[in-house]
């Protein structure tokens, strides 16, 4: 995938100078490209920390789309380059001033979670670089003016009231017990799914967990007490195993357990054990691919994807795929430079394997339908959409 040619000089005044850190211009364009040559992608997320399984897939899906783009022999290749902030938010900021002096990076695909999100993007807004994140969906991302930065997948806005629709709707909880993990990620998405659940007339009790921790019985008991139809978690899929596990060893058995995308991993399965997560929940802004899809799009992107990698598509694959298609249509109709690709990222309006891919003004993608997936065997299956999909 790493193609060979002349990297392309970006010119950006963060770059090599000790100028403000605005892009320089040159007729709209932050740099002249050459007639041949390669434009180099980032893709940042935690790619081997605790919570990497749900950052693998959308960088396998983003190689996918990228490799399938080189082996067409373009006149401007793309190199994806990797960059793993494992989650930590003060390595994604290294790593992304990295990607814009030395690297020189046209394009990021990522960061991947809300947190490090937060604290890069105001990095590539003053350096002009565009970005689109497959997978943060913190609701307030999208409130800061941000005129670079982008996602391919609905918010926590819309995905916390869409889980508890079907929790309060289709589950029919009366009930509900909800903790969140105090992340800027949990906490949002929690309290998103907290204020849906009101309008609801659900019984609610709140607490909260460190998942640095390991020992959460001091929640596990509050919620055996609380004897509720349904348990929200909000928070990543390490402690949302964990978690799980302890709320059945302590005996409470009925409950249904409801998490968001960030859970939405086989390591779920695994931290809480086969028999211990057999029904559990998870609603996602996200389309997997799953291995029954009838849709002659979708179907080739799935098994492309398991020839490439020898797994099927998992959370995130599909935006993966998205996101870094946007940046090589940009770069197929001539736009090499920070602020050209940027400015394609606006006008596209691209028929994806997630959805229709389209940015409103914001950033966020125009399209707003959130999944339901649950454990069944051993393994996550896809309900439908929280709109029309039913317990069995």
């Amino acid at each position: 995938m790493l193609a060979a040619g002349v990297a392309l000089t970006l010119g950006l005044a963060a770059c090599g100078n000790s100028g403000s850190g605005t892009p320089q211009s040159d007729g709209g364009s932050s740099s002249a490209a050459s007639a041949a040559g390669t434009v180099k992608i980032g893709f940042m997320g935690d790619l081997t920390g605790a919570n990497a399984g749900i950052v693998i897939p959308p960088w396998n899906g983003a190689n996918l789309v990228v490799d399938e783009y080189n082996k067409t022999n373009p006149a401007v290749k793309i190199e994806l380059v990797k960059y793993d902030s494992q989650g930590d938010a003060s390595k994604a900021v290294a790593l992304a001033q990295q990607a814009i002096k030395s690297d020189k990076v046209a394009g990021l695909i990522g960061p991947a979670f809300s947190g490090e999100s937060a604290q890069v993007a105001p990095v590539l807004e003053e350096a002009g670089v565009p970005s689109i994140t497959a997978s943060a969906t913190n609701a307030k991302l999208a409130e800061n003016g941000w005129k670079f930065w982008h996602r391919v997948l609905p918010n926590d806005g819309v995905q916390g009231p869409g889980i508890a629709d079907f929790i309060a709707g289709a589950a029919g909880a009366k009930n509900v017990f909800v903790i969140d993990d105090k992340s800027e990620y949990g906490k949002p998405l929690a309290d998103a799914v907290r204020t849906q659940l009101g309008t609801k007339g659900v019984k609610l009790t709140n607490d909260s967990l460190d998942p640095a921790e390991s020992d959460f019985s001091s929640v596990v008991n509050k919620v055996a007490a609380a004897k509720p139809d349904a348990i929200f978690f909000g928070g990543y899929y390490a402690a949302g195993g964990n978690l799980l596990k302890q709320l059945r060893d302590k005996g409470v058995k009925d409950a249904k357990f409801f998490s968001g995308d960030g859970s939405l991993d086989k390591g779920l399965i695994d931290g809480a054990g086969a028999q211990n997560a057999e029904g559990a929940l998870v609603g996602c802004p996200c389309y997997i691919a799953t291995p029954d899809v009838t849709d002659p799009k979708v179907k080739s992107f799935a098994d492309s994807y398991k020839a490439k990698f020898n797994a099927d598509p998992a959370i995130y694959a599909s935006e993966g795929y998205d996101a870094a298609s946007v940046f090589v249509e940009a770069v197929k109709a001539g736009n090499t430079t920070t602020d050209k690709i940027n400015e394609f990222i606006k006008t596209v309006d691209l028929a994806g394997v997630s959805k229709q891919v389209k940015f409103g003004d914001n950033g966020e993608v125009v399209a707003k339908d959130i999944y339901i997936y649950q454990v069944k065997g051993g393994a996550i299956t896809l309900l439908g959409k929280a709109t029309e999909a039913k317990l069995g």
